[in-house]
């Protein structure tokens, strides 16, 4: 049995999400604050122990507790839930321990099970609220009832959890509507306790090597899985009587038992060649072994030579200890004697803390090794389900696209889009996006499965960034690239303290983006060219001044419909964002250049020219150059530079370094400028309550 998917209402940011899971890994990524660590925190709170707090309550849900009072009703208590669904195999000997969650005999393969924090008695609670607090004259009182809940103990001594069966009726043309029906509390504990185990590797391990409360010393857990797991020795009567004897003893038993953890620890690659092997002895008596009386080493076999454990570095630390723990949660479940939980969830947060890429890497194929070395030892085919969330860009590498779980910061329902914090959380599985076909020039269609498949070597080849940012911006190359640190710097500061992906994706490319970043709900600038060809006959590229040219640029082709330089030229400033799919495109514009008595509208092809062109003042002193001489009269100029930007020894790269070198300021293109300043008004909130109007400065 699995758990195939979960619905949270109420919990912190997860006002409404459902999140399916897959049968081995999930990975739960986002940016910061986007509420992955409360789709685990509510497990925690349902399943593992920790108690509810009022501020568990979504924000959207703390007004309904000051309603409630006003109004006497019931209904208006806000509550927390949890649906959990399994997937399940009729013919199995379980199914006995789930009949009573079934609402009727019937084809079927799952059962569902829904948890509900909610009062106990609105009577009592009234009462006792009422009778702490009472009403005064004015209808003031000293503490709303959300305060008076947050006080130590009264929340848990009101609300209760509740226990439901789920059923869905299936209708067609309607969303499929779940259909509760009442447990009763005894009932429903046992349910849950036959149905699903929870564990957690929590993301502030605090691995080190002192004893302070906030430590995880590994000695200690090598300890704690010695006691829980591995067969213990026998103390006999003449042990006592010499320390040095029994501790010998005790080595060479820690040694026969932690031999397989041991090598399984030295094949994820810590230690590796260059490091000191680890060792187990003991250091006292037999009655006190590895109850704080052990220490771990790490010895150099060659030398003999032995450290403690404080001498190794925190990443060595932390693969072990989540090692040994995800170790030591799959043999407890598999080793339960009676009425085992039928499917076990380990949750892991942040696994990337300390560990160098490589290893985040290795990280997913190195926990699946440990947990199918446990279950051939204990000669289960039982596997858990592993729920990791995680920062690293290099654990998105290495798993599968489909398994990736976006979770995104929006507006609480009924909130404009436009205004205040993001209070709320949306959850969207890639394993749902599909791109739709695309028709290219000459009337191929490429299929939603080459587009997806692109996708995903994309992401995979370069980084994946992309689900940890606020916003993304699309570049042609590697110069822009380059110099959008310093651009941002100039025309929309603001940035700066926003989290930024930059995909190098070139022209041809950038509207393959356009659906996954549309699902992800990214809001995204594009950042592209011109790239005017002649009017007729085989595209080869021609000044963007050119009557009648075409671009050959395939993302302005379909981002905006145009297939003209004249028609793209004559799109407006509101034309270019897309705010259904919260999308921007900045192409090349006219340019008015000024050369001393001179004056005369240029239109550029590329960013290149366009720098030029915005700083023609620096290209005539000297302190700009493009590695060629450029005429004195305009109009030939503007040919020279559009020559010398299309042959093949200008060197880009170099160009843009040399920009950056520089200690004269020099101006941001326009259209570059405008796009940031959109990029910023979107993600910033804005200054003395008017949206920023920053314009491009000099850097």
């Amino acid at each position: 049995m699995k758990v195939s998917s979960v619905a949270i209402r109420n919990f912190r940011r997860l006002e409404n999400v459902t999140i399916d899971l897959e049968e081995r890994e999930s990975i739960f990524v986002g940016p910061n604050n986007s509420g992955k660590t409360s789709a685990t925190a509510v497990f925690r709170c349902f399943l593992g122990g920790r108690e509810f707090k009022i501020h568990d309550f979504s924000v959207a849900r703390m007004a309904d507790f000051d309603a409630f009072v006003a109004k006497n009703e019931a209904t208006l208590l806000p509550k927390i839930s949890l649906d959990l669904w399994f997937n399940i195999d009729p013919s199995s000997i379980a199914f006995g321990r789930v009949f009573t969650l079934l609402p009727k005999l019937a084809d079927f393969k799952q059962v569902g099970i829904r948890l509900s924090y909610e009062v106990a008695d609105t009577g009592k609670l009234l009462e006792h609220y009422n009778a702490a607090y009472p009403a005064q004259e004015n209808g003031a009182r000293g503490k709303t009832l959300s305060q008076y809940l947050a006080l130590d103990g009264n929340l848990s001594r009101h609300f209760t959890v509740r226990y439901f069966s789920l059923d869905e009726k299936l209708r067609e043309g309607v969303p499929a509507e779940t259909v509760t029906s009442a447990l009763e509390p005894d009932e429903g504990k046992r349910l849950l306790k036959h149905l699903i185990r929870v564990e957690f590797v929590d993301a502030q391990r605090n691995i080190n090597d002192d004893d302070s409360s906030r430590s995880n010393r590994l000695s200690s857990a090598f300890a704690a899985y010695y006691r829980n797991n591995l067969e213990q020795v026998g103390h006999a009567a003449d042990a006592h009587s010499v320390i040095d004897e029994n501790n010998r003893q005790l080595s060479n038993h820690y040694a026969k038992q932690f031999n397989p953890l041991i090598k399984l620890i030295k094949e994820l690659g810590v230690p590796s060649i260059n490091d000191r092997e680890l060792r187990i002895i003991s250091s006292l008596s037999p009655e006190t072994a590895l109850r704080g009386s052990t220490e771990l080493l790490y010895v150099d076999p060659g030398r003999q030579h032995e450290l403690p454990e404080l001498y190794n570095g925190l990443g060595f630390k932390n693969i072990i200890y989540m090692a040994i723990q995800v170790r030591h949660f799959h043999s407890q479940w598999v080793k339960t004697p009676d009425n085992r939980p039928m499917c076990l969830v380990i949750f892991i947060e942040e696994p990337e803390v300390h560990l160098h890429a490589q290893v985040q890497q290795t990280f997913i194929s190195n926990i699946w090794q440990v947990i199918n070395q446990s279950a051939e030892e204990a000669g289960e085919k039982l596997v858990p389900q592993l729920v990791v969330t995680t920062h690293s860009s290099h654990i998105l590498e290495a798993v599968e696209f489909e398994k990736v779980r976006y979770f995104q910061r929006c507006h609480i329902a009924g909130e404009k889009a436009a205004s205040g914090i993001r209070n709320a959380s949306d959850v969207r599985s890639l394993r749902a996006f599909r791109p739709d076909p695309e028709t290219v020039e000459g009337g191929a269609v490429v299929s939603s499965t080459e587009s997806l498949a692109f996708l995903k070597r994309y992401l995979r080849l370069t980084h994946c960034d992309l689900f940890f940012a606020d916003a993304a911006i699309l570049v042609e190359g590697a110069v822009e690239k380059l110099l959008l640190p310093a651009m941002i710097e100039s025309a929309a500061p603001r940035l700066r303290t926003t989290y930024l992906t930059i995909l190098e994706v070139g022209g041809a490319y950038a509207h393959r983006f356009d659906a996954l970043l549309n699902f992800l709900h990214i809001p995204y600038l594009v950042i592209t060219d011109l790239d005017s060809v002649v009017p007729t006959g085989y595209p080869s590229a021609c000044r963007a001044d050119v009557a009648d040219a075409r671009t050959s640029n395939a993302s302005l082709k379909q981002l905006c419909g145009k297939t003209t330089v004249a028609e793209l030229i004559a799109m407006t400033s509101d034309e270019k964002k897309h705010a259904a799919k919260d999308r921007c495109v900045a192409f090349q514009t006219d340019i008015l250049v000024v050369d001393g008595p001179n004056q005369k509208v240029l239109r550029p092809r590329t960013l290149e020219e366009a720098i030029v062109y915005e700083n023609f003042g620096l290209l005539r002193s000297g302190a700009l150059s493009i590695g060629a001489d450029v005429s004195p009269a305009l109009d030939d100029a503007y040919q020279d530079v559009y020559d010398r930007i299309r042959s093949n020894g200008f060197k880009k790269t170099d160009f843009a370094m040399d920009i950056l070198a520089r200690t004269e300021p020099w101006t941001v293109p326009e259209y570059i400028a405008e796009g940031l300043r959109w990029l910023e008004a979107r993600l910033c909130p804005p200054v003395g309550g008017a949206t920023p109007t920053a314009v491009a400065g000099a850097v």
